[in-house]
């Protein structure tokens, strides 16, 4: 009776315990990164009044008889499980996203974790915890904001106002695109010379600006002619010596009007002058003649002229005289005969042929020399350019090619040869440019152009880089770009055998040694040079220099690493946040306060860096919230009553029996 008295003693007695678990737990439901508690119970003491037996060939086993006598509380856990993250804003609160623990420690050497991440700065810019002062535990930047491969484990210290030293442009990096085929080569006349020329317009296709010095040597095309002679009289017998429009093919003695006809360059077929008669007059002819196409007649010093209208080699343009009655012969010409040809021509009955015409002989030399380049793309470089000629007259009316195409050069009164006065004509340069701001030794700001301009290699662009005021370029200043049909860069070079563009900023800081960064060669990262209609958007997006800065604010990534941002746009790590992980998590002795300590079943802490060798990653600017949950809570607490009842009500009924047990005696 005895024995159910003491198991409902421990009964109660750790129940209650868990009843204290639980109000712990709930009391720290809003306790950051608080991590809630959970008791398990065991069978305690047992007594045994008889053992186990084995089976024999007569009977089988039985069990042994034993009697519980209470319970205990077998362990105590804490359940590391993750809490929900509230965003506070505030940047030095951080909250763990898995496994982990902050580390904090004193200068005593004590050494503390925690998942309560609300830490702040304290007077000496030291990153603590303020409820406790104990310091967050990292490893501190060097001057370049790497952290070094033998730096300890120790306090952070964030020093807001402290300056950042100013550092000269070494490298600016250059990105985007030059089209290759950009041009903006507007052509004008310098000097027309005696070209005859009267207009220049248009844009060079090769997009290069420079000068273009164009001499024209020959001669002009020349029109085939022919002049008659009349041998015509008046009646009495005299020669009449001028024919006017007026005068009657019959007063010239003409008898054949249906004769007379003429071929043009040289065709079988005859133009015949047809509808003539002996009142019609010299005038008519010339009409008639005037509707053949290709051939205009006039009357000369008192003669009919005729005039292939279209100037050129006498074996292309041309004509004769022939007539137009009469069959074919052998040779497929016509016989040749008129009375026509003979009276106003003077050709007594046998055909005429045109005289002179002549092709041109013009050579325009197009002698251009770029106001751009080094070496190769200096010029000058010496072509021929095309003759323009006048649709129907044949006579040399403009040049073209020059610059590769696209610019219109008109003579419309025909051009001349220029006989030492050169036709001169400036082709604006086609260039792209960008700038952006440098710093030297002392942290002025200087600002540096560079300007790209087409050359005549194809593919390639010059380039010269300058100054905003009074600094001085000393070496480097010019260069070139060139492209590979892909478009991916094949060179990018200095003029003079420079490395670098040399600046000396004049105003007592050393000289600046900035590189010019384009790219890989054959690659894209940098600068390429791709068609695209026009528009370049080549430039300098970025540089190493920078200005005195002061800190200002911080920044934490996942890592835990801290990042300072100085007043001079510089972003440089200044320490990170280091994070321990143990074997054992649920080992660690709590200390209070949030916090853990190792003991010897936690094993010793692992320390790393958060999302490498720490699982868990950092989240700044939130919180992790307590890990108790009220519902799972509440119902252990039913449950922990309910076994407090029970329990209780086991002493009651023992005691009951017990007290007729001693009223046996009476």
């Amino acid at each position: 009776m005895m024995a159910s008295l003491y198991a409902g003693v421990s009964g109660l007695k750790n129940h209650q315990t868990k009843l204290n678990v639980i109000g712990n737990n709930i009391a720290n439901v809003n306790t950051i990164g608080y991590k809630s508690g959970r008791v398990n119970f065991q069978e305690a003491l047992v007594q045994t009044y008889k053992g186990a037996g084995r089976p024999s060939t007569v009977s089988g086993g039985t069990n042994a008889q034993q009697l519980g006598l209470g319970m205990q509380v077998a362990t105590i856990d804490n359940l590391f499980l993750q809490g929900g993250l509230e965003t506070t804003g505030q940047i030095t609160d951080m909250a763990i996203q898995g496994a982990g623990f902050f580390i904090l420690a004193d200068n005593n050497g004590d050494t503390y974790y925690t998942r309560a991440g609300a830490f702040g700065l304290d007077a000496e810019s030291n990153l603590v915890d303020p409820a406790t002062g104990l310091f967050v535990q990292g490893r501190m930047a060097d001057s370049t904001g790497a952290i070094p491969s033998l730096a300890t484990l120790g306090n952070i210290t964030l020093p807001f106002g402290q300056q950042d030293p100013a550092s000269a442009t070494e490298v600016v990096t250059m990105a985007n695109n030059i089209d290759v085929t950009a041009t903006t080569a507007r052509a004008q006349y310098v000097r027309l010379g005696g070209s005859n020329v009267q207009t220049v317009s248009g844009i060079a296709d090769d997009g290069v600006g420079g000068v273009h010095t164009i001499s024209v040597t020959g001669a002009q095309a020349q029109h085939a002619t022919f002049t008659g002679t009349t041998v015509g009289d008046d009646g009495t017998g005299a020669l009449i010596g001028a024919l006017g429009s007026n005068t009657s093919l019959g007063s010239l003695g003409v008898t054949i009007f249906d004769d007379f006809g003429l071929t043009v360059d040289g065709s079988v077929t005859p133009y015949m002058l047809s509808g003539l008669s002996e009142e019609s007059t010299v005038g008519d002819v010339i009409d008639r003649i005037n509707q053949i196409d290709g051939l205009s007649a006039e009357l000369n010093g008192g003669q009919v002229e005729i005039t292939r209208t279209k100037a050129g080699a006498p074996a292309e343009y041309s004509f004769s005289s022939t007539a137009g009655t009469y069959t074919l012969d052998g040779t497929g010409t016509y016989a040749v005969a008129g009375n026509i040809a003979g009276v106003i021509f003077g050709v007594n009955g046998t055909s005429f042929t045109s005289a002179g015409g002549a092709a041109t002989t013009y050579v325009a030399t197009d002698v251009f020399t770029p106001d751009r380049g080094f070496g190769a793309t200096t010029g000058p470089v010496t072509t021929q350019l095309d003759l323009v000629f006048h649709d129907r007259d044949g006579t040399v009316i403009g040049l073209a090619g020059m610059g590769g195409g696209g610019v219109t050069i008109d003579a419309p009164n025909g051009l001349t040869a220029t006989g030492g006065d050169d036709l001169i004509i400036r082709t604006e340069p086609t260039v792209h440019s960008t700038s952006i701001n440098i710093f030297d030794s002392q942290g002025g700001r200087h600002t540096l152009t560079i300007e790209f301009a087409r050359s005549i290699v194809p593919n390639r662009w010059d380039w010269q880089v300058s100054t905003l005021d009074n600094e001085t370029v000393s070496a480097g200043r010019q260069g070139f770009v060139a492209f590979n049909s892909d478009g991916s860069l094949n060179t990018f070079e200095y003029f003079g055998g420079a490395s670098a563009v040399t600046i000396d900023p004049n105003n007592g800081a050393d000289l600046m040694q900035i590189t010019l960064d384009a790219g890989t060669i054959s690659g894209f990262d940098g600068l390429t040079g791709f068609s695209a209609g026009g528009n370049s958007s080549a430039s300098m997006i970025a540089q190493d220099g920078y200005g005195l800065g002061m800190l200002d604010k911080i920044d934490i990534d996942q890592a835990g690493n801290i990042s300072g941002i100085f007043t001079n746009g510089v972003t440089r790590i200044l320490a990170r946040i280091s994070l321990a992980d143990f074997t054992n998590q649920a080992g660690l002795r709590k200390a209070g306060r949030s916090m853990y300590q190792t003991s010897p079943n936690s094993g010793d802490a692992v320390e790393g860096i958060a999302g490498q060798t720490i699982s868990g990653i950092i989240t700044s600017g939130a919180l992790e919230s307590s890990s108790v949950d009220i519902a799972a809570e509440f119902t252990s607490m039913i449950t922990a009553q309910r076994g407090y009842q029970a329990n209780a009500r086991i002493i009651t009924t023992s005691d009951s029996l017990l007290e007729e047990l001693v009223n046996l005696k009476r």
